[in-house]
């Protein structure tokens, strides 16, 4: 069988597939402790507010550390969601096709998600960039803008690995559906290279 022809790429996207899901998993824990921090911050800023009259008063610049968090952790999230194809989907007429098509499919979006990382990930750079050589500050904390442009850096280059790892396992499946799917219709299992099936 021809399945044993990939028997090595098997095991090489099994390997990877933990590293890479352990990497998506960190940066996905970075980024809801962010979000917990800007949780956090609202809270007491909100309390501070509503105790003006107690001699308290909202955190300055509150609205800039959530701004910067917000996007600091949503680049963090990405990576997870895509490794786990979390993404929304529609399936109205996909449930139609057989199963070879539907790995198609998925492989397209694989690689559509990770083309758009790499797109996102060059214009965050460019604009970074342009705030450096500005010198461009936020307006009540006075810290540099880039800082958020390049936090955001780190869930996005994580993304663009975790992307284009996902499109190899999803091409990888394509090619050996056709010989799993007689063994897969016996045993009632399917064939799964990584963390993200």
């Amino acid at each position: 069988m021809r399945r044993k022809y990939f028997a090595p790429l098997d095991d090489l996207l099994a390997i990877s597939g933990v590293w890479i899901e352990k990497l998506a998993r960190f940066a996905a824990i970075v980024g809801g402790i962010v979000l917990v921090a800007i949780a956090l911050i609202t809270l007491v800023s909100v309390i501070g507010r509503a105790l003006i009259p107690f001699g308290l008063r909202p955190l300055r610049g509150q609205f800039e550390l959530v701004e910067a968090g917000t996007l600091f952790a949503v680049c963090a999230f990405l990576p997870w969601c895509h490794l786990k194809k979390g993404h929304a989907s529609v399936a109205v007429f996909t449930d139609f096709f057989g199963a070879r098509i539907n790995k198609i499919i998925d492989f397209a979006g694989d690689l559509l998600l990770a083309i758009l990382a790499l797109l996102m990930a060059r214009q965050l750079g460019l604009g970074m960039f342009d705030k450096i050589e500005f010198g461009e500050t936020s307006f009540l904390l006075r810290y540099p803008i880039w800082w958020s442009y390049g936090s955001a850096l780190f869930g996005l280059s994580i993304w663009i690995i975790v992307g284009f790892w996902a499109s190899f396992n999803s091409l990888t499946l394509i090619f050996i559906s056709a010989d799993t799917n007689d063994i897969d219709s016996e045993s009632g299992s399917s064939t799964n290279l990584g963390p993200g099936n």
